[in-house]
């Protein structure tokens, strides 16, 4: 009678364990190659600060931007090292190097240069200037992760790249060559308590700093747009799964100077679900600058087949010592959303 009880509860059980994803821009970037590595061995403030955002968030998997990729991946082991002497353990990760700082020989933003950082094949200075990475408590498959970041943007099905009266922008040459990704686009998949879970994460480029020709505000759209693509089975393996997206969009769904339209379809896709994460106040933002105000451009999206048991944004109190530690930290804030696994039918 026991043991038959245990087995009708399994499904139950299974139900109950909770994933924690989460997507944080942490603004950690730097002006130079290797100046983030020794910015975490000096104990840099902003740095703590960071780490101490992470550790009060308690996230089991989240999608990191603005951290400098290197060739060896010393920055973010010691970031992941820092983590693991305040009790927080990262035991896997995945990171790649990024299109952004990746130097190209062309003049790709039509300023008439080259070899400046808008000529790299993503904004940088140098190449893994504010790049990515996935830190997970539980296993990455890293044998099946799709990686599109080398995907080149006219090959993207629909793209719609810029044109003047004088042609293609800023030049054929430079269309030929120019790649979607301002930083990368991931599915890494997570083998969690809950099943595997597809990861989809990316940084896309601001929509703005361009002229008439909306150069950027068009690569904004279309990375965004990329999603919906490798759902509907055009790009890439469709999840065969639950998924997640978790990245910085760089894109509100209302407000600013972008084609909102891009991410108000990924918002109401129906293979898709927000839960509107929030803050104490109920506010929904997840970034201020100073030039635009508030913004929510960071987005912890689960399919639609996943049980959402609570959302939020990482934003404590005023003139609490851990909101100072968040300000000090970036201006943007972590987001997170607790999942579980659908609900599976009861024999």
């Amino acid at each position: 009678m026991i043991r038959a009880l245990f087995i009708l509860l399994l499904p139950m059980m299974a139900q109950a364990e909770t994933v924690r994803i989460a997507t944080y821009n942490t603004e950690l970037s730097r002006d130079g190659p290797g100046l983030l590595l020794r910015d975490i061995q000096r104990g840099d403030p902003q740095v703590q600060a960071v780490v101490d955002v992470l550790v009060a968030a308690q996230s089991d998997i989240v999608a990191l931007q603005g951290v400098d990729w290197d060739l060896e991946g010393q920055a973010i082991a010691a970031l992941i090292d820092q983590l693991r002497t305040t009790g927080l353990d990262y035991p896997y990760h995945f990171s790649g190097v990024p299109n952004s700082g990746f130097e190209t020989a062309l003049d790709l933003n039509g300023d008439g240069r080259t070899h400046g950082p808008a000529d790299a094949q993503g904004w940088g200075r140098f190449t893994g200037q504010a790049g990515l990475a996935v830190l997970s408590r539980y296993p990455i498959n890293e044998d099946k992760v799709q990686d599109f970041t080398n995907l080149l943007w006219r090959d993207l099905p629909g793209a719609e790249l810029p044109v003047t009266d004088a042609g293609p922008f800023p030049s054929e040459e430079a269309q030929a060559i120019q790649r979607l990704s301002s930083v990368a686009h991931w599915i890494v998949p997570v083998d969690t308590p809950i099943g595997s879970l597809d990861l989809m994460t990316f940084h896309a480029a601001p929509p703005v700093f361009d002229g008439p020709e909306d150069r950027n505000g068009l690569r904004n759209r279309d990375e965004i747009r990329l999603w919906s693509l490798v759902l509907d089975g055009e790009l890439g393996r469709k999840p065969d799964g639950p998924f997640v997206i978790a990245a910085d969009a760089n894109l509100d769904p209302v407000r600013g100077d972008g084609r909102t339209e891009a991410i108000q379809a990924l918002l109401t896709d129906s293979r898709l679900q927000d839960p509107r994460p929030a803050d104490a106040s109920g506010a929904l933002t997840t970034v201020e600058w100073k030039a635009v105000g508030e913004m929510r451009v960071d987005y912890v999206l689960p399919s639609a087949d996943l049980q959402v048991l609570d959302a939020g944004i990482f934003w404590p109190d005023p003139d609490t010592p851990l909101r100072k530690t968040a300000e000090q930290a970036s201006r943007h804030r972590l987001v997170w959303v607790d999942v579980t696994a659908p609900t599976q039918p009861m024999n």
